[in-house]
């Protein structure tokens, strides 16, 4: 089975090929200060989905996705509410981990936190300053970025447009513009830790080198993250790892997912469209969202809607009609085409294709499955999900029923407007009613 995946750094579709028999994968996880929005969940699932893949294809694999849980905008929301840090960073670490097992997002073999790693840090920032990449200034310690040749290989882009693009902070004491924090000073009212340059805390780009060092070694075979991050974030992250490692790459592999747009307009607070993981599980399940998730190839732009989480629970509907309550599946290969798909770069939109075709063989189920499987739906028995789907809206399955007996007494008595009135009734509460030889059967609208 050869994956291939579209890689960043090469800037082609290029043929996955592990460095050696473990496979090594990091992903940039949340920074926790607030409830994660569409837009965070989106490499989490992408993720997932290529952790599912490399966990066929190769023995053993390796995930580690960070928690950034010290950060100037987790300060300010800790000022805000008049608590410490430590609060906020754990009640948002919670919210993000609740959200991510909502979205069926299986956990990382490792999430390390920043603040458990502040002296693998200290020492990342130790060896470049020895090796001369960076230097102390007014209390700061910076990477020089002239001192690393091949800086922007990443991002392809030219000194000026990495300027702008990094909106680099003016300082005087810089001896580049492009140079940037890899240690800071701490104010008495700011968390900060004793560093060889005195109390401070880590500047944002170290955090990823020196965990990625310290979980998974010099050099990986996978990095992830979004589009947002590829400059200066991750292009800074190569500096400083390639610097302190004696010109070992980072990562042999750079795969980054397009931004989730609201109504074709990135999603941002300033605009003020910004879409809570936790407002939407008000009314959908967290497979309907991961499904609607997977209707745009990650690499391109995602534009949420509600039309595209309703046709998403319709096709998860239809999905559960097949599957129904069985619980055991035999373990088989899924469809050729499927997989196939998952292989050529997770082309989603395509695996899915086939997932649809697949449906209409109603004995397919054991193929179906395991084929949901690597997409992280289906992961539940049908009426475990309809279940799910009531739970979230509230309803009240004795007075449903209650009603249903009502209308079938009244049909049974030729009192068809009534009955007719208890349909309408409910089918404006979301309650579709389905009349069948076997009795009166209840489902909640798309």
């Amino acid at each position: 089975m050869n994956l291939k995946i579209f890689n960043t750094l090469s800037k082609k579709i290029d043929s996955f090929k592990p460095l050696n028999d473990t496979v090594k994968v990091y992903a940039c996880g949340p920074t926790v200060y607030s409830h994660p929005h569409i837009g965070n969940a989106r490499p989490a699932i992408i993720g997932d989905i290529l952790i599912r893949i490399l966990r066929n294809i190769f023995k053993k694999v390796i995930y580690v996705r960070n928690i950034t849980d010290i950060d100037d905008k987790i300060n300010d929301k800790a000022k805000e509410e008049k608590v410490s840090i430590e609060v906020i960073s754990l009640k948002y670490t919670k919210v993000y981990q609740e959200n991510m097992r909502a979205l069926n997002v299986l956990p990382p073999d490792i999430e390390p936190t920043v603040t458990q790693n502040i002296h693998s840090i200290i020492k990342m920032v130790s060896s470049l300053l020895e090796k001369k990449n960076a230097y102390e200034a007014e209390n700061h310690i910076l990477f020089h970025v002239p001192s690393f040749k091949d800086y922007g290989n990443l991002s392809k882009r030219k000194k000026d447009e990495m300027i702008e693009g990094a909106r680099v902070e003016v300082a005087p004491y810089k001896k580049d513009p492009m140079d940037f924090v890899l240690w800071k000073p701490s104010k008495k009212d700011q968390p900060g830790w004793d560093s060889p340059w005195g109390r401070g805390r880590p500047g944002w780009h170290i955090e990823c080198s020196s965990m990625i060092e310290a979980y998974l070694g010099e050099t990986i075979d996978i990095h992830l993250g979004g589009n947002d991050l590829i400059f200066p974030h991750h292009e800074n992250e190569i500096a400083q790892s390639n610097c302190a490692h004696d010109g070992k790459p980072l990562s042999k592999y750079w795969i980054h997912n397009g931004f989730v747009s609201m109504d074709k307009e990135k999603m941002s607070k300033s605009v003020g469209n910004i879409i809570l993981v936790n407002d939407i599980l008000k009314n959908f399940t967290g497979e309907t969202i991961r499904l609607a998730m997977l209707t745009a190839h990650y690499k391109q732009p995602l534009n949420w809607n509600e039309k595209l989480l309703v046709q998403s629970n319709k096709n998860l509907e239809n999905l559960y009609d097949i599957i129904g309550d069985q619980k055991n599946f035999n373990n088989v290969k899924p469809p050729k085409k499927f997989f196939a798909a998952l292989l050529n770069d997770l082309n989603t939109p395509e695996a899915l294709k086939e997932l649809y075709e697949l449906s209409k063989n109603k004995n397919a189920r054991d193929q179906i499955k395991s084929a949901a499987n690597y997409l992280g739906i289906l992961q539940l028995t049908k009426t475990g999900w309809l279940d799910q789907r009531k739970k979230i809206k509230n309803i009240d399955q004795k007075k449903i029923e209650k009603l249903i007996n009502e209308r079938d007494k009244a049909r049974k008595e030729k009192k068809f407007p009534h009955a007719d009135k208890i349909r309408n009734e409910l089918a404006l509460d979301g309650i579709i009613l389905e009349d069948s030889p076997s009795g009166t059967k209840w489902r909640i609208s798309n």
